[in-house]
């Protein structure tokens, strides 16, 4: 009787030790697996939202008060899309913006011009097209602006030919360009004036360069189109290269017909600066070169691809077409924005390729 007293004592200590021993080792293989090993169904803890503010850089052409408000309604329609806050990277020159948005400095450069794009991806691959704004139709098939060269009314007879206008006799002058990585205020114009003098052997380098032996006399880059078109009215240079758009809120058609040879400009009364101290100064378009509409690109760096269709989405959209501090009604008086509603009806999407023209 004792014998088995004892025997029932024994087995009785062995299966508290077993159990025991089953309890610690599921504890040890739940501490072991921690939270790597999630029992399925279970939820999943997200990864943290990206709230850094997106940062937007814009060339000198759009980083004047002038511009201001553009740029403060481009970044409440960028925290509409993405949630995040934008800060404003404005610019004094052309190298600028292009670093910025190659290096990741900055998340997305507005209104570029195609050669500046370009030079960004050539940088950095990952830099690619946003959006760009279509012609008035909606389409890519017109989307384009005007790259000219202008002289001043006061002496525009200097360069009259048969046919009414001609760069013939640009030779010698001074010239006025806007930056050597603007594509309407250098690489079409400079490539204009290639086409034209053949026997030459001008090329870009060549072109940009005054003095002694030179093509022109003397050089300037205005960093804006701006800043080249007051090199002109100010009597700086004899004749200037700059874009139809960026000067759309300085100026008004006087005679002739936009964006052809021949046409007449004057700065308007009540122009803001740069072009304040210059009202009623004329000049005529000597040459007129249509160019592709400039992309606004992007770096994914600090971007996730939902909020790249995010502000693809809304800024393709009729809302942002009819956001009138974009696409502005030129014929209100003192309307200032982007573009005029008559030459764009908004922003479409393109690829890279579509600039292909230009490489």
């Amino acid at each position: 009787m004792q014998k088995k007293t004892v025997l029932r004592t024994v087995m009785s200590i062995l299966l508290v030790v077993i159990v025991a021993m089953g309890l610690i080792g599921c504890d040890t293989d739940t501490s072991s697996n921690g939270s790597t090993d999630t029992p399925a169904g279970a939820a999943q803890t997200p990864e943290a939202k990206n709230t850094s503010p997106i940062t937007v850089v814009w060339y000198p052409n759009e980083s004047s008060n002038t511009h201001a408000e553009v740029r403060d309604e481009v970044g409440k329609l960028i925290e509409q899309a993405t949630g995040r806050k934008v800060e404003h990277k404005t610019t004094t020159d052309y190298t600028i913006a292009i670093e910025a948005i190659s290096s990741g400095a900055a998340d997305i450069a507005m209104a570029m011009g195609a050669v500046g794009y370009i030079e960004a991806k050539n940088r950095n691959p990952e830099v690619d097209v946003l959006f760009v704004n279509a012609d008035k139709n909606g389409s890519l098939d017109e989307a384009k602006y005007f790259s000219w060269i202008c002289a001043s009314k006061d002496n525009a007879d200097q360069y009259k030919a048969a046919d009414g206008y001609s760069i013939e006799n640009i030779k010698g002058k001074k010239m006025s360009f806007v930056s050597n990585s603007s594509t309407s205020g250098f690489k079409v114009p400079t490539s204009a004036i290639i086409e034209f003098f053949t026997s030459e052997d001008l090329d870009d380098d060549k072109l940009a360069e005054g003095g002694a032996g030179a093509f022109f006399s003397e050089v300037f880059f205005g960093q804006s189109h701006q800043g080249s078109a007051v090199n002109l009215v100010a009597g700086n240079a004899d004749v200037a290269a700059f874009c139809d758009i960026e000067l759309a809120p300085y100026i008004e058609l006087a005679e002739g017909t936009e964006n052809t040879v021949g046409a007449v400009y004057r700065v308007s009364e009540g122009a803001e600066a740069p072009f304040d101290a210059h009202a009623g100064k004329e000049f005529v378009v000597i040459s007129c070169s249509p160019v592709f509409n400039g992309p606004n690109a992007f770096n994914p760096k600090n971007l996730s691809a939902d909020e790249i269709k995010a502000l693809q989405d809304l800024f393709t959209s009729a809302e942002v077409a009819n956001n009138e501090l974009l696409f502005y009604d030129a014929d209100v008086e003192g309307a200032v924005g982007l573009y005029k509603k008559s030459s764009s009806a908004g922003y479409v999407l393109t690829t890279d390729s579509w600039y292909d023209a230009y490489r």
